[in-house]
């Protein structure tokens, strides 16, 4: 393997490092951390500060597009040192610091700065962490590499909600449960403080010093992968907008923390699964599947009226994520040079989070307007279309895991 070497490195899981497991750790704590706060920050900001849902729109777009600015510069950066390290633990103790402060929001402008820092810790960390995961993983395995990370996140993301439910059931307020949230925010230091070191900067050459020269040697498939990715994210708007669904249906903040947790239950089998399939049988069937299904699941949000209907979508939405997560990820770490990889991972999320900003802002401004309905039936038919352009982009492959 190339990339970064670790002290005592041992494979754990086939094909998957110690490296990896580290990043696992880190990301279930940051998100048992971010978990407590997010199913409950649109009833926060709906019935505790009065806000709506174009306030819900403007928090979560700027909140993305934030880190998706610093996503692309981080991991041109981390390219240009050859250091993963320094930026991933920067961004994830950013996050950690700021998160919890949300509890003393007294308007909703308050909450929209400390998304806005908690996002650019995300930005810090996501493409140098990304990047490292395939630095550290041989190319037949990176699927399963990225997708028993993402299961590791999402179970974080189990584990957070159920907690906040617990802590509310006991008593404590909502932003009681937001300054909880700092415990495991702490242990994701430490994790990643002690778990990882990097013996030596990267085998590879420098990565070009300027942006014209990196984006000149990424060829024609990343490009037109890139541009899929955009057009599919424009009508990918934060899930806030789901839980606001399940909300207006009547179903009670409690009810909904627990099933924000078995939604992500969903998401560490499928994603894990996922990640193993993706090996076998390249990225491409696997992010077709999952963008189409994107677009079944939103229209069927778009029509189904009894609350029983709406939990079982939301439920079944996790899939999504397991079919794409691990696949677009290993997809890009195959398109590019091994040196061009952070630089790769920051423009492919950076697409991801500029687009975020419009696609939440429109689609708060369409519910808002013109109701629930018309938004879902946008983002369906955006999905759709960026399925057709991802089915015309050959893979480029760096061998498949055997059957």
């Amino acid at each position: 393997m190339t990339g970064v070497g670790v002290k005592g490195a041992k494979l754990t899981f086939p094909g998957v490092s110690r490296t990896v497991i580290i990043l696992g750790l880190a990301s279930f704590f940051t998100d048992l951390s971010s978990e407590m706060i997010y199913p409950l920050l649109p009833v926060f900001l709906v019935g505790v500060l009065g806000a709506g849902a174009l306030s819900l729109g403007i928090i979560e777009g700027v909140a993305e597009s934030t880190a998706s600015v610093l996503k692309v510069i981080s991991g041109r950066w981390s390219d240009r040192i050859r250091r993963r390290k320094p930026l991933v633990l920067a961004g994830y103790s950013l996050s950690g610091a700021v998160r919890p402060l949300i509890g003393l929001a007294a308007a909703w402008p308050f909450v929209l700065v400390m998304r806005f820092a908690d996002r650019a810790g995300k930005g810090l960390r996501t493409s140098p962490r990304d990047a490292l995961i395939a630095d550290v993983t041989n190319p037949v395995s990176r699927g399963r590499a990225y997708g028993l990370h993402r299961a590791m996140d999402h179970a974080g993301a189990v584990a957070g909600p159920l907690a906040a439910a617990g802590l509310m059931a006991s008593g404590m307020s909502m932003r009681g449960v937001f300054f909880a949230s700092a415990l495991p925010a702490m242990i994701v230091v430490g994790v990643l403080s002690l778990g990882i070191r990097e013996d030596r900067a990267f085998a590879l050459p420098r990565a070009p010093s300027g942006s014209t020269g990196a984006w000149t040697e990424m060829g024609p498939e990343y490009k037109g992968f890139l541009g899929a990715v955009l057009l599919f994210t424009l009508g990918n708007s934060t899930d806030a907008f789901l839980v606001l669904r399940l909300a207006e249906s009547g179903i009670g903040a409690e009810l909904i923390a627990v099933l924000w947790s078995l939604h992500h239950v969903v998401k560490v089998v499928s994603t894990y699964a996922g990640g193993r399939l993706a090996d076998r049988t390249g990225s491409r069937p696997m992010v077709l599947a999952g963008w189409s299904f994107y677009a079944l699941v939103y229209l069927l949000f778009a029509v189904a009226e009894s609350r029983a209907a709406l939990v079982s979508i939301f439920l079944a939405y996790g899939l999504y994520y397991g079919l794409t997560e691990p696949a677009e990820k290993r997809w890009v770490a195959n398109l590019v040079p091994d040196r061009l990889r952070g630089t790769a991972f920051g423009y492919y999320h950076g697409a991801v989070g500029l687009a975020a900003l419009p696609a939440s802002l429109i689609f708060g401004f369409v519910w808002q307007t013109l109701g629930a309905p018309a938004a879902f039936v946008l983002g369906a038919a955006l999905a759709g279309a960026a399925a057709f352009l991802i089915y015309r982009i050959p893979e480029k492959e760096q061998g498949k895991a055997e059957l």
